[in-house]
């Protein structure tokens, strides 16, 4: 419950929905599990990605993606207090392809504290 946009009930479900962390590889493989990752439509040399695949684990997903919202939503009114990489992306690309990424991202988060166990720490902000 300390990684930004996951509180109890997204905890709980991890929890209970979600396999082991042995069972993936790496953070990637939850994030498509949980239908995160952009389906890959890739030919002679050239990659291409399209929208998030939305297959696998529905529940979960959609409470990360809630999660996420709720953090863009708070970034977007507060501005730069909160995680650079979120600013720099707001400014880049539309919120809700910003919401999806940040999805994917808790979700590779919850992988890896899943996995190697611990708590999440907050990345320090250069300064």
């Amino acid at each position: 419950m300390t990684i930004p946009g996951i509180g109890p009930i997204t905890a709980t479900a991890v929890a209970a929905l979600a396999p082991s962390a042995q069972t993936f590889k790496r953070g990637r493989d939850f994030a498509a599990w949980l239908g995160l990752t952009p389906l890959q439509r890739s030919s002679g040399g050239k990659q291409k990605l399209g929208e998030p695949s939305r297959m696998g684990e529905r529940t979960l997903r959609r409470l990360l993606i809630i999660g996420a919202s709720a953090t863009v939503r708070w970034a977007m009114r507060k501005g730069a207090a909160t995680d650079p990489w979120l600013i720099r992306m707001l400014n880049r690309k539309p919120p809700m392809l910003v919401i999806i990424a940040l999805a994917n991202k808790t979700a590779r988060i919850v992988w890896a504290l899943m996995a190697k166990g611990g708590t999440y720490r907050a990345p320090a902000l250069a300064g």
